[in-house]
C-alpha cells in the first residue's frame, strides 16, 4: 500500500472524502486524481451531451460521483445560452469572438454550429445537492469563465480549496472572457502559489493569407510554423498561510502536494503539521518525502557532475542495507 492510501484511509476522510470538483468534464477520469478517485467525490459539470459518454463512464472510478448537465455560471440560474461549435471542447456560455479569431490558424474549431438555451447552475446549489460543505480540488475548463467560477464559491471556502487548475485564455477567443493576467492577480491575493504553468498556443495565420499554399501545405503548416501563446493551463496549491486548516487539511495538502510532484512543499507541510498537531503520522510523511526526494537521484541525466553519480550509488547502497536489515 502505498503512503497515499494509507493517508487516505485515516479516519477523518472516512467522515470527510475529499471533493474533487470537475468544470467542463469530460474523456474520464482526470489523470491527477487516480490515485485519489476511490476515495472521492466528484462533483461533474459539462452542458454538452456529445460529451457526457466519457464522463459518465468514469462515474466508476469514484467514491461518489454527481454528473450535473447543466452549465455552471457564476451568474443567475435558469436558461441561458449556449454555444455550440465546430470543435465541442470550446463550446461555452460565451460567444466566441469571430472578429479576433479570424487571425488564428484554428478558428474553425470555434465556428458556432448552434447556439441553444440550456438549464445554468450555480456552485453552491450543486455543492448542496450533492451534499458537500467544501471544495479541494478545484478543476476547470469552462472556455473563458474559470475566474469568475471560483470567485463564486465564496471566500470562506475559497480559502480551504487546496488545489486550484485553469485553463485561462491569453489571446481573445471569447467575448467577455476571464483572462490569464486578471486570474494571477486574483490567486495572488488570494493565498495561492502558483505550482505549473504550460502555454499553449496556435499559429498566427489568417485563411485567406494561405490562399498561396498548396493543400497539403496548408494541412501541414501547424507542424512547420511556430505557434504563439493562445492560453495557458495553470495550476494553483494553497500557501496555507494563517491558522484555520485542521488535521485533515495538512494531510490531504500533503497528498496533493505529492501528486503535483512538489516534493519541497510536502515536506514543508509535513514539519508544519508535527509542530502543529504533534502526531506521528505527519512525521512518517516528512520521512516518506525525504525518501521521494532522495529517489529522484536516480532520473538525474548523466551528463550532470560526478556527485550526482555519487548520491546515486550512495542510495543504492543505503537501500541495499535497509533492504538486508529487513530480512
Amino acid at each position: 500500500m502505498s503512503a497515499i492510501d494509507e493517508v487516505l484511509r485515516e479516519p477523518v476522510f472516512a467522515a470527510a472524502p475529499p471533493v474533487l470538483v470537475d468544470v467542463g468534464a469530460s474523456g474520464g477520469v482526470h489523470a491527477a486524481w487516480k490515485e485519489l478517485a476511490k476515495y472521492s467525490i466528484c462533483i461533474a459539470f459539462d452542458p454538452d451531451e456529445r460529451e457526457m459518454a466519457g464522463t459518465r463512464r468514469a462515474s466508476r472510478g469514484y467514491k461518489d460521483f454527481h454528473v450535473f448537465n447543466r452549465a455552471l455560471t457564476a451568474g443567475a440560474e435558469g436558461l441561458s445560452d449556449f454555444y455550440l461549435t465546430k470543435s465541442p471542447p470550446c463550446s461555452s456560455l460565451l460567444a466566441p469572438n469571430a472578429e479576433k479569431l479570424a487571425a488564428w490558424e484554428f478558428a474553425d474549431r470555434f465556428r458556432v454550429l448552434k447556439k441553444s438555451a440550456v438549464e445554468t447552475i450555480r456552485l453552491a446549489t450543486a455543492l448542496a445537492e450533492s451534499r458537500v460543505e467544501r471544495v479541494d480540488w478545484f478543476k476547470t475548463d469552462s472556455q473563458g469563465t474559470d475566474l469568475r467560477l471560483f470567485l463564486s464559491l465564496g471566500s470562506s471556502l475559497i480559502r480551504r480549496v487546496l488545489v486550484a487548475e485553469f485553463e485561462p485564455g491569453i489571446m481573445d477567443a471569447y467575448e467577455g472572457e476571464d483572462k490569464l493576467w486578471k486570474l494571477m492577480q486574483c490567486m495572488d491575493e488570494e493565498g495561492f502559489w502558483m505550482s505549473e504553468m504550460t502555454i499553449k498556443g496556435s499559429t498566427r495565420m489568417r485563411k485567406d493569407a494561405a490562399r498561396g499554399l498548396r493543400g497539403f501545405e496548408r494541412n501541414y503548416m501547424v507542424h512547420v510554423l511556430k505557434n504563439s501563446p493562445g492560453w495557458g493551463e495553470v495550476t494553483y496549491l494553497n500557501a496555507f498561510a494563517g491558522d484555520g486548516f485542521g488535521k485533515r487539511d495538512y494531510l490531504l495538502g500533503w497528498v496533493c502536494a505529492t501528486l503535483q510532484r512538489q516534493h519541497g512543499f510536502a515536506l514543508e507541510l509535513a514539519e508544519m503539521g508535527q509542530r502543529k498537531f504533534r502526531d506521528a503520522v505527519f512525521e512518517e510523511l516528512r520521512r516518506n518525502t525525504i525518501y521521494a526526494i532522495r529517489r529522484s537521484y536516480f532520473h538525474l541525466p548523466s551528463y550532470l557532475p560526478l556527485v550526482g553519480r555519487a548520491i546515486r550509488k550512495w542510495e543504492k547502497l543505503r537501500l541495499a542495507k535497509r533492504a538486508a536489515a529487513q530480512t
